[in-house]
């Protein structure tokens, strides 16, 4: 297990190419275990969730090849169950269940693991399947569903929204007899990506990025190409970056328009920012001001950058409160950002948080994946050396996270615990 010993208080300063979406690689890699011919994915991140969803795509008898960040995905299934030691590292694992019961009218996959920040229950998923007609079990820790002649298009409104469920359900209703329309669905760009690459396959999907999604199945999945798009959470984090190191980052090969709420906030707390058609510069030359949020679903401020944002909070010329209205346990970070002398406290399923002129360096451990890399942002800002042990969270959702924060002055080491 490798650890990160992170010499802080160097400004950043730089550019930094954005990798490919994690968020979006997982449910288009999932996707293309509905694909009649050869589907080819470009721009897929090299990350350990990505390496886990083809394993497992692998697993199910289904043939891969990797080149680069190009992966290709041939043939049909020769099995259809995905047990617990394929998927208890990644809850994304879950995403196979739409594509494989769409296609092959049977499936067996085991309650999935991942980040514990939160029960983020699979029943939306299970319901949705059964609204398409699905007969589903849940015993034995496995979801068992089958449909034996096929799904039926139907009306799916979600009581809350959800991206997984949303997507497992835009696949699984690609390949369903007749329209399926998907009420209060979720309108994330990663859901704008998915439908636009089945689309390529030969789906008809339309709304995609509302909270009105139509579709009009199709019998089969022909032969596509698609380039995933770029990971707006890895360009945030760096933007947070840049601002809690008193820096000037620009982020290349992304859409900023992902990140509207986190600019606009940032923009808030004093740093400046310039965005271009697909990059935008985060510089700032003063200690962040003290700006409340509350994470929404998109286009609202990501659950995924909020821990990112508290560590610059922590080091704020002020007190801001930060609310948390995903996951019900997204806090677990608080304890390490402490043990670095932050001054927070928890409020139900708010902070307060005090900031700081200096935080103290301190030997910190990743609880999950946004976790993780709010300790590193914290400890960049933090003169002295800092370790964050288990960081293998980390490699979940960062492609070369010290390298390229290397490039732009870090001074970060990668060692064997």
């Amino acid at each position: 297990m490798d650890k990160l010993v992170i010499e802080g208080g160097h400004r950043l300063s730089g550019s930094i190419k954005i990798s490919g979406a994690k968020n979006s690689a997982l449910p288009l890699l999932a996707s293309g275990l509905m694909c009649s011919g050869t589907f080819k994915l470009r721009n897929v991140p090299l990350l350990a969730d990505t390496a886990s969803m083809i394993a497992l795509i692998e697993y199910l008898g289904v043939q891969t090849k990797r080149i680069d960040d190009g992966v290709s995905i041939i043939g049909e299934a020769s099995i259809l169950d995905a047990p617990y030691e394929q998927v208890r590292k990644m809850r994304a694992s879950i995403l196979v269940l739409g594509p494989l019961l769409a296609r092959y009218g049977s499936v067996k996959v085991s309650l999935p693991g991942g980040c514990a920040i939160g029960t983020r229950p699979v029943d939306l998923h299970i319901w949705a399947m059964q609204q398409l007609g699905a007969i589903v079990e849940l015993a034995d820790g496995y979801i068992k569903a089958r449909c034996r002649n096929g799904l039926i298009g139907n009306k799916i409104v979600f009581p809350f929204i959800s991206v997984g469920a949303t997507e497992n359900a835009m696949m699984a209703a690609s390949l369903a007899k007749g329209r399926t329309r998907i009420i209060n669905a979720a309108r994330e760009p990663e859901i704008i990506d998915l439908g636009n690459c089945l689309n390529s396959m030969g789906a008809k999907i339309s709304g995609h990025g509302t909270d009105n999604i139509i579709i009009d199945g199709v019998e089969t999945l022909s032969s596509a190409e698609h380039c995933v798009i770029a990971d707006r959470i890895e360009a945030g984090t760096f933007a947070i970056a840049a601002a809690i190191t008193q820096g000037d980052l620009t982020l290349s090969n992304m859409n900023p328009v992902y990140l509207n709420a986190l600019f606009a906030v940032l923009e808030q707390t004093g740093s400046a920012v310039e965005i271009g058609e697909n990059w935008a510069r985060v510089s700032c030359s003063s200690r962040a001001k003290p700006v409340d949020i509350a994470t929404q679903p998109y286009p609202g401020f990501p659950t995924d950058l909020q821990a990112q944002y508290m560590s610059l909070m922590a080091t704020a010329d002020g007190s801001s409160k930060i609310s948390e209205t995903i996951f019900e346990n997204r806090f677990m970070h608080v304890p390490e950002l402490m043990r670095m002398s932050g001054d927070i406290q928890i409020d139900g399923r708010s902070c307060i948080v005090h900031g700081k002129a200096h935080l103290k360096p301190a030997p910190v451990m990743a609880t999950d994946l946004r976790a993780s890399v709010c300790l590193v942002l914290a400890a960049l800002a933090t003169k002295g050396k800092t370790t964050i042990s288990r960081i293998y969270h980390l490699d979940r959702g960062y492609t070369n996270l010290e390298e390229k924060l290397n490039k732009c002055g870090a001074k970060i080491q990668r060692l064997e615990e």
